[in-house]
């Protein structure tokens, strides 16, 4: 049996996905498939090497060596065709951490940034945090599928932007930016002298036919005008390890941002397992991934087709990677509250609403397909038997 056909018992393991489901839904009786983490186990590597150094037993301040930084290097060159300098790396928590930090160093109180609608919640969250103001560019739905609207965007950045927030690829929406869109969005930011913070954390989870483009592998004038967020934790199902790097070609941009993240305290070093976990993860984890691709293109298959067949008022948007579907359910006439109700106490599933994603999501819900076939078969009948029975 495929390891991505075993079903494991997350519960009682301090899972956000499984034992919060009371706290986040006020029910016990839901099938999480929300939060962005799989239920697969990491690469059988990656596991190995984190046993193997719990068995020496001390774990006393951990340095972040050329073997750690030569893994993520290598692993850039392989799966993305981007050669980077190992002094261009700095070392983070998470992405999330590293959005905030750029944020900081680049912006100041008041200043106006840029995301593009419906996106990630964090985004929304940090820009309010640190006291600066959200500019919406919202992407266009059309045939569910989404595009930019560059005449908004131009028209948004030259009107003041400081930053751009790219999510690439895009979450909840699932698209793969292609190298054209890439590179007129980057030509605009310029232009209006934007800088782009990227979050490219799904760079790797991306369907057979698609590739994803660093943004700031298009140029070097690009590469200067851009700081990369990039993690393993989607990737090998590494969240809770708190491992994750950002890369800043330009030397003077990259003293900023490690500037900023020493004022917090941070100071470019990993915890002891994530630091193992990401070594091993990008050293060995090629084959475990290209099998994970192909089982989550099949599931996204499956979902979709399911829908047609009997729930033809669900329509899932064309994904082209991660493991998160954006199902359109205006067609069921509910209102973003009574959507999410109707998803928890009539299908029994625990999903992500996608007002929390802005109000173009309002009449959507985010699926997560990072789970064992018969758990994902399990929560897509529950669905269907709820729509049904409307």
């Amino acid at each position: 049996m495929s390891i991505f056909e075993e079903v494991f018992d997350r519960k009682q393991t301090r899972s956000v996905k499984w034992d919060m489901v009371q706290e986040v839904f006020q029910s016990n009786d839901v099938l999480p498939m929300w939060v962005a983490d799989m239920d697969f186990k990491a690469p059988e590597e990656v596991n190995q090497a984190l046993i193997e150094r719990a068995k020496h037993g001390i774990y006393g301040y951990t340095a972040i060596d050329s073997d750690v930084s030569s893994a993520v290097v290598n692993w850039l060159h392989r799966r993305h065709d981007w050669s980077i300098d190992p002094s261009w790396l700095s070392y983070s928590p998470g992405v999330v951490n590293s959005l905030h930090m750029a944020v900081q160093a680049f912006t100041e109180p008041g200043d106006n940034i840029l995301i593009q609608t419906p996106v990630y919640t964090p985004f929304y969250n940090l820009i309010k945090e640190l006291d600066r103001e959200i500019v919406k560019n919202p992407l266009v739905y059309e045939n569910q599928y989404y595009t930019i609207d560059f005449h908004d965007l131009e028209k948004k950045l030259a009107d003041g932007v400081k930053a751009f927030i790219l999510c690439s690829p895009h979450n909840p929406v699932g698209r793969v930016w292609k190298k054209e869109e890439l590179q007129k969005m980057a030509e605009l930011c310029l232009q209006y002298d934007v800088m782009i913070f990227s979050d490219e954390i799904h760079a790797d989870l991306v369907f057979p036919g698609q590739k994803h483009i660093p943004i700031a592998t298009l140029s070097e004038e690009v590469a200067d005008n851009t700081i990369t967020c990039m993690a393993p934790s989607k990737t090998f199902n590494l969240a809770g390890l708190d491992a994750s790097y950002v890369i800043t070609s330009n030397k003077e941009n990259r003293q900023k941002l490690d500037k900023a993240f020493h004022r917090q305290g941070f100071h470019n070093m990993l915890n002891t397992m994530g630091n193992t976990a990401m070594e091993a993860a990008y050293r060995h984890g090629d084959s475990w991934l290209d099998e994970l691709v192909q089982v989550l293109e099949q599931h996204a298959h499956y979902v979709r087709k399911m829908f047609e067949a009997h729930a033809p008022d669900l329509k899932v948007t064309h994904a082209e990677g991660t493991y998160l579907l954006w199902v359109d359910c205006s067609s069921l006439g509910l209102n973003k509250q009574e959507l999410k109700k109707f998803m928890v106490e009539q299908a029994r599933v625990g999903l992500n609403a996608g007002q929390d994603y802005g109000i173009e999501g309002d009449t959507f819900m985010r699926i997560n397909i990072a789970c064992p076939r018969a758990t994902l078969e399990e929560g897509i009948k529950r669905i269907i038997s709820a729509v049904q029975s409307m």
